[in-house]
C-alpha cells in the first residue's frame, strides 16, 4: 500500500485515465474518498453522464465546475493579444491547464484533501502544467500522479484494467486516441497518428468532431466579420457578444468550412518530439483577424518587438509557466500595444481557407494619400537625402576599399 491518504481530490474528465485512476486510488492508497473534479472548459456533450459515471466508480461526489469564461478571459483572449503560438500551435491544451489547476487547489482546500491527483502521462507536457499551478496556489500539497506509479505500460492495458474492474468506457482499442477537447480546441494523438508517415484520416467519418475535412466543405465562400476594440473582440456579425460566445459562433462557421486543422510534430517541454493533429476553426479564425487588423493599427517597431516577445509568450505557456511574474510583465506589455487596435476585419472562409476581404479602423495608420499611385501629399524628392544617409555606413565601407578615405 502506498501512504495513507484520506481524501483525494481527482481532476476527472471521464476518459480512460481518470476512469481507471479511481479503483486504482482505492487499492493502492487505503481506501481513501475520493473526490471528482470535472472543469467545464467548453467540451460540450463530453460532460454528460459524468457524476453518474465517478460515483459508480467509487467517487464519494462530483464537482463540475464552469471555468470557460476564466480560460477565456484570463487565458485565452490576452495569449491572442500577444499573437502566442508554439511552433504553430494555437495552445488549446495549455490555455485550459492553469485554470484548472487552480481550481482543484481551491476545491482542495475547501475539502480539507491530503492530495491532489491528476491523470497525465509521465511522457507529456500537462503533469508539468498542472503540478506548476498547484506549487504555485498550495505548495504544501502531495500530488499524485499515478503513471508515474504504477506498473500499466500503455492504454490497451488501461483497457484491460478497465474491464477488470467494470469501468465502463466510451472508446474502444480501434478508437482509443488520446483527446483532449476545449472551446478552443480538440487534439488527436497515438494509434496511426503516431507514426508521421500516415496522414490523418480526415474523411474518415467519426475522425474530426468540431470540422469537416476542407474536401467535404461548401462549395460557397462564408462571409464573417468582427469587430474588435482595443484587441479584444467584441461582436459577430454586427451582434456584440462575450468572447466565449463569439468563439463559440467561430467554432461552427470554421468548423463548416474546414477551417484550422493542423498536423504537425512538436517538441514537447520533456525533450521528445510529439505528433499532433489539432482542430481550432474558431481560434484559427480569431487570430487571423486580429493579425489583420494589427497591420493597420500597429506600428512597425511595436509590431516586430511583439512578435518576438509572443515567442517568449507561448513558450511560458505551453511549459506551465502561466502564474508567474514575467508572464505578467509580457502580458501587461501586449495590453498596451492594443490601445488602438479598433476596427473590423471581414474574412471570407472557404475550403479550408481564410482569405481576408476588408479590414477598416478609426485608429488606422494606413493612408490612402501617402501610399497612392497617384499624386499625393508625398514629396518623392525626400527620398534622395534619406537614402543617402541610409546608405552612408555602405558609401564609406566602398570608399574604404577603393583607398578613397
Amino acid at each position: 500500500m502506498k501512504t495513507e491518504i484520506k481524501k483525494v481530490v481527482l481532476a476527472y474528465s471521464g476518459g480512460l485515465d481518470t476512469s481507471i485512476i479511481i479503483p486504482w486510488l482505492k487499492e493502492n492508497y487505503s481506501n481513501p474518498e475520493i473526490i471528482a473534479v470535472s472543469a467545464d472548459v467548453g467540451q460540450g456533450d463530453e460532460l454528460e453522464g459524468l457524476e453518474e459515471k465517478a460515483l459508480k466508480t467509487g467517487a464519494s461526489k462530483l464537482y463540475i465546475e464552469d471555468l470557460t469564461d476564466e480560460m477565456v478571459d484570463e487565458v485565452v483572449i490576452p495569449s491572442m493579444m500577444m499573437g502566442a503560438k508554439y511552433e504553430d500551435y494555437l495552445l488549446g491544451t495549455a490555455f485550459a491547464r492553469p485554470i484548472i489547476g487552480r481550481r482543484l487547489v481551491e476545491i482542495a482546500k475547501k475539502e480539507g484533501a491530503d492530495a491532489i491527483c491528476h491523470g497525465c502521462t509521465g511522457k507529456g507536457n500537462d503533469q508539468v502544467r498542472f503540478e506548476l499551478a498547484i506549487k504555485r496556489f498550495a505548495p504544501e500539497m502531495k500530488i499524485i500522479a499515478p503513471w508515474r506509479e504504477w506498473d500499466i505500460k500503455g492504454r490497451d492495458e488501461e483497457i484491460d484494467y478497465a474491464e477488470a474492474h467494470n469501468v465502463p468506457l466510451k472508446i474502444s482499442r480501434e478508437t482509443n486516441y488520446s483527446k483532449d477537447k476545449n472551446l478552443w480546441h480538440l487534439s488527436h494523438e497515438g494509434l496511426d497518428l503516431e507514426d508521421p508517415a500516415n496522414e490523418p484520416l480526415y474523411d474518415k467519418p467519426g475522425f474530426l468532431e468540431m470540422s469537416v475535412s476542407p474536401a467535404m466543405a461548401p462549395d460557397a465562400p462564408t462571409y464573417v466579420t468582427l469587430d474588435f476594440e482595443k484587441g479584444w473582440p467584441v461582436a459577430i456579425d454586427g451582434e456584440k457578444m462575450k468572447a466565449s460566445d463569439i468563439i463559440r459562433k467561430l467554432n461552427k462557421l470554421g468548423g463548416d468550412n474546414g477551417i484550422g486543422l493542423l498536423d504537425i510534430v512538436e517538441n514537447r517541454l520533456v525533450g521528445m518530439k510529439d505528433r499532433g493533429v489539432y482542430e481550432t476553426p474558431g481560434g484559427t479564425i480569431l487570430y487571423r483577424a486580429h493579425e489583420v487588423l494589427e497591420m493597420i493599427t500597429l506600428d512597425k517597431d511595436t509590431k516586430h518587438m511583439k512578435t518576438k516577445l509572443a515567442v517568449d509568450f507561448a513558450d511560458l505557456i505551453y511549459n506551465g509557466k502561466w502564474f508567474t511574474p514575467v508572464r505578467e510583465a509580457l502580458q501587461a506589455f501586449a495590453v498596451d500595444t492594443q490601445k488602438h487596435v479598433t476596427g473590423t476585419v471581414k474574412l471570407k472562409l472557404y475550403k479550408g481557407n481564410i482569405i481576408t476581404a476588408s479590414v477598416t479602423s478609426p485608429e488606422t495608420l494606413y493612408s490612402e494619400n501617402l501610399v497612392t499611385f497617384e499624386e499625393s501629399d508625398y514629396n518623392q524628392d525626400d527620398a534622395t537625402g534619406f537614402i543617402n544617409l541610409w546608405g552612408l555606413p555602405d558609401t564609406v565601407q566602398a570608399l574604404r576599399e577603393q583607398g578613397k578615405l
